[in-house]
């Protein structure tokens, strides 16, 4: 009997989410089943702006998140009209990289794993979309329903020819209580205690954004940031996946 790779992709998945574990990410090659949380405010679909490429992990946009300034979306506003004035690519790229990019967020409940609470999962504007429109539907109803709603079967990773994995969703045809028991004071404890996305990714200053730009800037001396940030807008999406990936 050989290696089983399903069972090391699943410890490789566990400790790269290690200490992570308001957050869930699909088992590359496993299919998996969810159930969306139904939230306070009634929008379990939630989205963060992130900077991407300054650091290891993504940076929280405290303009598109919170109004406020950010010394990273001036700069590469400025870097992107002077590499039109100038026709510089170099420049154009360097601007690219560090443009805000849009990640969308749900709460879930997996299922095999309701032991583990209600956590994030992060997902691209395609999955977003799909969403949105099952959410729509009227054969479905209320996705989200304690009582009758609709399990998500997921399949996520790299099919043969493609460069980033991508993710698959099938809606159970079955409605199903989000629970064992939907009234009960178990379930009542799960939803009072979905994380607080903005704790797990914190906010940072102006003045900590500042700090971090002027680092990046000085370690790739002003020059080309040698990112991917200059990829083509076809595969944008799937470069902030990966990196969300990374994040994780």
């Amino acid at each position: 009997m050989g290696i089983n790779l399903d069972l090391i992709k699943e410890r490789l998945a566990s400790l790269n989410n290690e200490g992570r574990n308001d957050l869930w990410r699909p088992t590359d090659g496993k299919e998996q089943t969810v159930r969306i949380s139904t939230t306070p405010d009634g929008d379990p679909f939630k989205d963060i702006h992130f900077h991407y490429n300054l650091t290891k992990q993504g940076i929280v946009c405290p303009k598109r998140n919170f109004d406020d300034v950010c010394p990273i979306c001036d700069f590469a506003s400025e870097v992107w009209r002077e590499s039109q004035d100038k026709g510089d690519k170099n420049l154009e790229k360097l601007a690219k990289s560090m443009f805000v990019r849009q990640r969308f967020f749900s709460p879930v409940l997996v299922r095999g794993e309701e032991d583990k609470g209600i956590r994030w999962w992060g997902y691209g504007k395609k999955v977003y979309e799909y969403l949105l429109n099952l959410s729509l539907n009227p054969d479905y109803g209320d996705i989200t329903d304690l009582h009758e709603g609709t399990d998500l079967s997921i399949k996520y990773g790299k099919k043969a020819g493609e460069n980033y994995p991508s993710t698959e969703l099938t809606p159970r045809r079955k409605p199903s209580a989000f629970c064992s028991d939907p009234d009960g004071s178990e379930c009542a404890e799960m939803l009072e205690n979905i994380p607080d996305l903005f704790e797990i990714y914190s906010r940072k200053t102006t003045a900590e954004v500042q700090a971090i730009l002027d680092e990046h800037l000085n370690s790739i001396g002003g020059s080309d940031s040698g990112s991917d940030g200059g990829s083509s807008d076809g595969d944008v999406e799937d470069k902030v996946d990966k990196a969300f990936g990374d994040l994780l």
